[in-house]
């Protein structure tokens, strides 16, 4: 049975991309009052994990929302214990709930559930074994405008970075029997405008960067 979160106080796991922004979105239409947007930085490139996005834009994104933002920075060996030590914050602030975008990773949401249950809140996944064609259509449809920054170099080239995801993108990367969610991390997205936004995020989109298989536009 599905959470129910209706007046529940809740952090948002969020990436600055379509499927945390997509989970923000059930969240708040099925009744929960959002505390905070919660990123953990790369304290080495002082940018996102897997997104690469800058804190500047981040930050942008949540005045966008009128949600505020944390961060932590960590590496990936010390992710989890930084992750653990702002929930366990957020739960004396009053948080009860953790809102996550995976679809259909077991493994992404046994660790979430790990670390929420660490804090003593739950985990809430809205979109968890839905479609993943069916919820790209529905971010479309709905309204959301997001851009490709990053793309894994063995399954897109870096022609498709900054492109717009829109129902033609998404025929293409069906085309190429590309996932069109993205969920494996074949592509990562940062959300500029939609209904839960309360104006257009301004981003400026700069070099392309390659690193470890992947290349990155680099976002201001």
């Amino acid at each position: 049975m599905e959470l129910d979160i209706k007046g529940c106080s809740f952090f948002c796991s969020w990436s600055g991309g379509k499927d945390s922004c997509l989970a923000l979105y059930r969240a708040l239409d099925n009744g929960g009052v959002p505390f905070t947007l919660f990123t953990v930085m790369n304290q080495v490139s002082e940018r996102s994990h897997s997104h690469a996005l800058p804190i500047s834009v981040l930050r942008r994104q949540a005045e966008a929302l009128q949600i505020p933002l944390r961060v932590r920075f960590a590496s990936w060996e010390t992710y989890e214990a930084e992750f653990i030590a702002e929930l366990r914050r957020l739960k004396a602030d009053g948080v009860a709930v953790g809102v996550f975008g995976d679809i259909d990773i077991a493994d992404h949401r046994l660790w979430e559930e790990k670390v929420c249950k660490a804090a003593d809140m739950d985990a809430y996944l809205p979109l968890w074994q839905e479609s993943r064609l069916q919820l790209v259509e529905e971010f479309i449809n709905l309204g959301f405008i997001a851009h490709i920054v990053t793309v894994k170099d063995s399954v897109l080239d870096e022609s498709y970075l900054g492109r717009v995801l829109d129902h033609q993108l998404v025929q293409d990367l069906l085309s190429k029997k590309v996932d069109p969610a993205g969920e494996a991390g074949e592509f990562h997205t940062v959300v500029t405008a939609g209904p839960v936004f309360h104006h257009t995020v301004e981003v400026t989109f700069g070099p392309i960067v390659k690193r470890a298989g992947y290349s990155f536009l680099t976002c201001s």
